[in-house]
């Protein structure tokens, strides 16, 4: 048997777990290094046919090539590098058997986190769970010495290449950087010419993209210096690697993360211009942007409070967070956002993610901004070119970590000198991702013939600044573990080792000991998450101590708790209180359809009264469109319509809007649900969109139509009460959860006495049918047979669905509610109400006589009052609510902790 293709769970002539794996694992490409075993892969003689092409830059490997009877077979390949060594011995006494079943756990453990990456960051699109590998990359202290050196002195460069393009501009009038990779980049702004950053300190996050060469040596092949992804899922992909393997991570001395994150913070709370101690927010696009689980993750981590544009305002150029309890100071912002967004009065005005007057609260020196914007030109490929002349004009030093040749092709000389080379460069957008010059996806010259060369040399030479050259890398390849043939096999990966240097004062900062690594797919050319690839957590070891510092306080202080609990902001509190409205319209919505076809399909349908006040229902509740025809003229008509609306979610109110409006609602405050709470969301409104376009679907008519309708709102039903029951009994009683509650209430209140008054003017309560349906969507059929027997009167329908205060649907127990819950979100102490709680009716004033007296008429003005004053109070505190607590305006524009 070929020992490529022999199974590895067949392979026990070997007993050592090293020895087997050094056997079953393929050697990485020709010409690539191979991190399993510590030496590139000697490139094989050309055969016949013509030269072998070596694999391009990022391109995943291919399948490896056949064994020829004149090369060593498989179980004569070099050995394991040390550290590979080591972490196989590490297996345990069940070896290579247990890793389909850790490949497994590790699946669930992200898919229980909801770790997701949106790869097209679509509102309406599925989330994908984020890719993580069972294996590490493990970089040995050597390697890392290097890296760690490197990278502390590029960030020092760049950082000082800010400080002069946004002061005295020298670079520019030495001619050391051209002036066009500058003022003629986008990402230079112009408004932040002058500005004195606090520390003097330009970037505090910087991360760099580095591949490693058959020699062994690292290269930087990008940088990222505006908003860079990846410090929050790496800490995820650690914390769900180390669970997998415990035994060698401890055995390996794998660094730890912590330190250097409480470091940053550290940091940046002793920059903060003001503020004791200071705030710090994370400000994120929101909840489409393809990392927001990052962003969402990061902020807890750390104990920053998580923001968007939108929950932030500028004032007397200081910038302010807007919470349930006013304006509070925001000295410190960690963005996630490109600069372009950040401010729509100086930079995008059409932007709708950053924050008015932000730029002029950081000139001001009032905030400090974690990058400064304005460092998007430092990202242009062009600019890896110009750093070693930059590196000894600046800092006087030598490079110790080399970028890969690039070369502007603005420059003539450059520009000639390349274009015989593109058939082993990458070709690159100087300006990537702007709509103001070319850009384009980098594209590999080894990939392309002649013809297509020809052309991309044309369009360089026509617009050479827009166009940046590469040089051609083998990438690396580290051991994966796949399980797409068979149980369970090692290949190789192609891999980019992603590096992250943060500050820890003022013109000071530090490497992370980690990084986050990111594999080709095995069909891809480019390591990219947003391409398909998947990523792995990177051990790196150390020969002394390992640093066990946690972000934990051993010793929590009331102080200390108080800034991990975040405040409620202006924008949660809303979203919560329209998740409450929306999951209880949708409740009401479901309850009032369900009648309505039961009512429409059963014996009696001969009262004009009971029909009447369906109609009027079904039209107050969107259930039907408003030119549908009366149920006595057209019952089949009126029902078919309300079975067609009820999964319309565009123009319609009905049910599918509904659920719809609850999973927006729910995802704009997706880090305040738990991970079963989401699910039902997204499963709830994805289960009744599909039968409800299955019913759409049929061609059945009448009681099979409606039967089918009736299963559907039965089990949407029971979805529903799933999604009650975790807003009642699994979130914390804070004031987003109060506003949530509230909303509920608010809906509740105005539903049922709408109902009930528009039962009262009809006439059809005064009837059997009438009195029971309206009982029905109460819900509380059973206990009102169980109390009242076979009485049927006004009094009895008072008694309970109005003055009831252990009836969770009376309007005595909904009002009685909702005038505390408002009380307890202004601060009363309990039992004390606020002049927003008394804008409600107050249930103990009501009594059974005075609300059951009926006038000449037959009518009772006094429980048709109280049913116009639930309602009108109902919409009439849900408008205060959102003056006071959401817009900020009137009495509201009040500072806290200023």
């Amino acid at each position: 048997m070929d020992p490529l293709n022999e199974s590895l769970f067949d392979a026990q002539a070997l007993e050592a777990p090293a020895e087997l794996a050094s056997a079953l694992a393929p050697p990485a490409a020709p010409g690539h290094f191979d991190e399993l075993r510590g030496a590139a892969t000697p490139v094989a003689a050309p055969r016949v046919g013509g030269p072998s092409q070596p694999a391009p830059l990022y391109e995943a490997s291919s399948a490896p090539p056949a064994v020829h009877a004149e090369e060593a077979s498989a179980r004569e390949r070099p050995p394991l590098a040390p550290a590979w060594a080591d972490f196989f011995e590490q297996l345990g006494a069940t070896g290579f058997n247990d890793l389909p079943r850790r490949a497994v756990s590790l699946e669930r453990q992200i898919r229980d986190n909801g770790v997701t990456y949106n790869v097209y960051a679509d509102a309406d699109g599925p989330q994908r769970p984020w890719s993580l590998d069972l294996f590490p990359l493990i970089v040995s202290p050597e390697s890392w010495a290097q890296i760690e050196a490197g990278v502390l002195q590029r960030t020092r460069l760049l950082d000082r290449v800010m400080a002069d393009v946004y002061g005295p501009q020298q670079l520019l009038a030495e001619g050391l950087l051209p002036p066009a990779l500058v003022h003629g980049h986008p990402g230079y702004l112009r408004a932040m010419h002058g500005v004195k950053p606090p520390g003097d300190t330009w970037l505090h996050i910087a991360a760099f993209d580095l591949a490693r060469g058959p020699d062994g040596n690292w290269w930087v092949v990008s940088q990222r210096t505006q908003a860079p992804s990846g410090l929050g899922y790496l800490l995820e992909n650690r914390l769900a690697i180390a669970r997998q393997f415990p035994q060698a991570f401890e055995a390996l001395h794998v660094q730890r993360l912590a330190a250097t994150y409480h470091a940053m913070m550290e940091g940046l709370q002793h920059m903060c211009p003001a503020g004791q101690p200071p705030h710090i927010a994370l400000l994120t696009p929101g909840p489409y942007n393809e990392t927001y689980f990052e962003h969402a993750y990061l902020s807890r981590y750390l104990g920053v409070t998580l923001v968007e544009g939108s929950d932030l305002t500028v004032r007397d150029q200081r910038l302010y967070l807007k919470t349930l309890q006013g304006l509070r100071p925001v000295h410190g912002l960690i963005k996630r956002l490109d600069d372009q967004y950040l401010d729509p009065l100086e930079l995008r005005p059409d932007s709708t993610l950053g924050v008015s007057g932000l730029l002029q609260a950081i000139r001001a020196g009032n905030v400090l901004v974690a990058n400064m914007p304005g460092s998007a030109f430092l990202e242009s490929p062009a600019l890896l070119g110009f750093l070693p002349a930059l590196a000894r004009r600046l800092i006087g030093e030598k490079l110790r970590l080399p970028a890969l040749p690039t070369w502007w092709c603005g420059e003539r000389a450059a520009m000639e000198a390349v274009l015989p080379q593109l058939d082993s460069c990458a070709i690159k957008s100087t300006y990537p991702g702007d709509d103001s010059h070319t850009s384009f996806d980098a594209v590999l010259g080894s990939r392309m013939g002649r013809r297509a060369l020809d052309e991309w040399a044309g369009r360089i030479v026509r617009q050479g600044d827009e166009h940046t050259v590469q040089s051609y890398l083998p990438l690396s390849q580290m051991p994966t573990w796949t399980q797409d043939l068979g149980p369970g096999h090692i290949a190789p990966r192609s891999v980019l080792l992603r590096v992250f240097a943060v500050s820890d004062g003022a013109k000071s900062w530090r490497v992370l000991p980690g990084g986050l690594a990111r594999l080709a797919g095995a069909d891809a050319q480019i390591a990219s998450m947003q391409r398909g690839g998947s990523s792995a957590d990177v051990w790196v070891q150390t020969h002394g101590e390992v640093d066990r510092t946690t972000l934990l306080q051993s010793h929590a202080t009331p102080a200390s708790l108080a800034r991990h609990r975040a405040p409620v902001t202006s924008r949660a509190a809303e979203n919560m209180f329209w998740l409450g409205r929306y999951t209880e319209r949708a409740e009401n919505a479901v309850r009032l359809a369900r009648l309505t076809l039961d009512l429409l399909g059963g014996e009696d349908q001969s009262s004009p009264a009971l029909l009447a006040w369906l109609h009027r229902l079904a039209l107050r509740n969107a259930l039907v469109p408003r030119d549908v025809p009366t149920i006595p003229k057209s019952r089949r008509v009126f029902e078919r319509a309300l079975i067609a609306e009820l999964g319309d979610v565009e123009k319609g109110g009905s049910v599918g809007y509904s659920l719809r409006c609850v999973r927006e609602a729910a995802a704009a405050v997706r880090e305040r649900l738990s991970q079963d709470n989401w699910n039902q969301i997204v499963r709830a409104e994805a289960e009744f969109l599909r039968r409800s376009a299955e019913q759409a679907g049929e061609k059945g008519e009448g009681s099979y139509a409606s039967a089918g309708a009736l299963r559907m709102l039965e089990s949407t039903s029971a979805a529903l009460a799933a999604m009650t029951g975790a807003q009642t009994d699994r979130m914390t009683r804070d004031d987003a959860w109060r506003l949530l509650s509230i909303g509920r209430h608010i809906e509740r209140l105005g539903f049922l006495s709408s109902s009930l008054a528009a039962g009262l003017e009809i006439g059809s309560v005064h009837e059997m049918s009438g009195f029971e349906a309206m009982v029905a969507l109460f819900d509380s059929t059973i206990t009102f047979h169980a109390r009242y027997q076979q009485r049927r009167d006004v009094a009895t329908l008072v008694d309970l669905l109005v003055q009831d205060g252990d009836n969770p649907r009376s309007l005595a127990w909904v009002t009685q509610t909702l005038r505390g819950r408002i009380a307890r979100l202004a601060g009363s102490a309990p039992g004390k109400l606020t002049a927003l709680s008394h804008e409600l009716p107050d249930p103990a004033t009501w009594t059974l006589e005075h609300l059951c007296e009926a006038g000449l008429d037959g009518r009772h003005p006094a429980l048709e009052d109280v049913l116009e004053n639930c309602e009108t109070a109902a919409y009439h505190v849900s408008d205060a609510i959102g003056i006071r607590y959401f817009t900020l305006t009137s009495e509201s524009l009040r500072s806290v902790g200023a």
